[in-house]
């Protein structure tokens, strides 16, 4: 399983350790990942995905995971997340 953020395509990053001596050694800062089930209004089920905390937020502040796909980039989301985009597009074009 990937590293990776479902809907935000936040990854890992890498940096430095610095020692109290000012040694550096490589380390890699890893996203805050959560497995969570949102609510679609339009589809009236859950979906599950793997995504980070701060997107988590992003989806609560948007008002929903139907209207925080709306306005995301096709290029960030994963391919879950991209077929359930276009199945609530697919939905509301239809009601």
């Amino acid at each position: 399983m990937s590293r990776r953020c479902e809907l935000t395509g936040k990854g890992p990053m890498t940096g430095n350790n610095v020692s109290h001596a000012n040694n550096k050694t490589r380390r890699r800062f890893l996203p805050n990942l959560n497995d969570v089930s949102l609510r679609s209004e339009a589809l009236g089920r859950n979906i599950k995905l793997r995504i980070s905390a701060s997107a988590l937020r992003s989806v609560d502040h948007r008002g929903g995971l139907d209207k925080f796909l709306e306005k995301a980039k096709d290029a960030e989301l994963s391919d879950t997340a991209l077929k359930v985009k276009k199945e609530i597009a697919k939905v509301q074009a239809s009601a």
